[in-house]
């Protein structure tokens, strides 16, 4: 059995999809670089795996994903025009992006699915365990769902999943997880795991939510797992040959998370991410909860 103890500082994103819900903004602009109030929606995913303790991060990109490079890289001919201006401020907004953290890229030059994406990474990762991170799921920074992931893989080894309860007329949109209880708080283990099943097939209401620390075994598995539902390679797959037999890599844990989440990829709960965060801003929340009241009494 791989029982990994290595310290996780490895993050790995896929962002190789090409946001056909948000046609046509997502024509020349990659949907990661869609606007959450100020900042791209990507730089929420880096920052919350920054605050996790990872630091080095891996995106799977793909055609048309460079304005994603340039994001993370330095601006000089901003930064100077903004220098001239003494703009500290918006200098420092800018700057940060850059700094957060230390970004590689590999495209994903067949999009195959997210177990593909995943497979790509295993050059970079090597034999250490590792996190992936959905750019399509927002997890609000008061809710840090990842360290605690990272703590429960130190802790037990193996691979952990981030599970929401849904309803289940809704887990037909998500990988579903079949589940025994441990005697930790809020963690289950993870005994089986089907890619967006009907309601009659799920064997829980427990939703496969976009974050995974995985062991490195998960490469190995991947590498012949033939394709699955929508033709495609599933790391949902892969997970339930895991959690199946220990042996090829650890078992595999859920955290149970309770908190606030946003689904970017879905254009109305991204419009809700925008009002709710815009609202908890110090900078815009009081004026804008102002109009937001008046708007839904008065104009609805």
């Amino acid at each position: 059995m791989t029982q990994s103890r290595t310290r996780i500082s490895k993050a790995v994103i896929p962002a190789a999809g090409l946001g056909t819900r948000f046609l046509p903004a997502t024509k020349a602009t990659p949907k990661e670089m869609l606007p959450v109030v100020d900042k791209p929606a990507i730089q929420y995913v880096v920052e919350e795996a920054v605050t996790a303790g990872l630091s080095d991060v891996l995106m799977i990109t793909g055609r048309n994903k460079r304005p994603l490079e340039d994001h993370f890289d330095r601006n000089y001919e901003l930064e100077e025009a903004l220098t001239r201006k003494g703009d500290d401020t918006r200098l420092a907004r800018v700057r940060e992006s850059s700094e957060l953290a230390t970004m590689h890229y590999v495209r994903q030059g067949d999009p195959r699915g997210l177990g593909h994406a995943v497979l790509c990474a295993a050059p970079h990762v090597g034999d250490q365990p590792f996190a992936v991170l959905l750019g399509d799921d927002l997890i609000d920074s008061r809710d840090p769902l990842l360290s605690r992931m990272v703590d429960i893989q130190e802790q037990h080894g193996g691979s952990v999943i981030a599970l929401m309860e849904v309803e289940p007329a809704q887990i037909h949109l998500y990988g579903c997880a079949a589940v025994k209880p441990t005697l930790e708080e809020g963690v289950v283990q993870v005994s089986g795991l089907v890619e967006k099943p009907t309601a009659a097939e799920a064997p829980s209401n427990y939703a496969v939510i976009g974050r995974y620390v995985l062991d490195p075994a998960v490469f190995d598995v991947l590498r012949t797992t033939e394709p699955g539902r929508g033709g495609e390679i599933q790391l949902t797959d892969a997970l339930q040959a895991l959690a199946a037999d220990p042996g090829l890599g650890g078992p595999v844990h859920g955290v149970v998370f309770k908190g606030r989440r946003y689904d970017t990829g879905d254009r109305g709960d991204y419009l809700r991410a925008i009002v709710r965060l815009a609202c908890e801003r110090e900078d815009l929340g009081p004026e804008f909860r102002d109009w937001l009241r008046r708007y839904v009494t008065e104009e609805m």
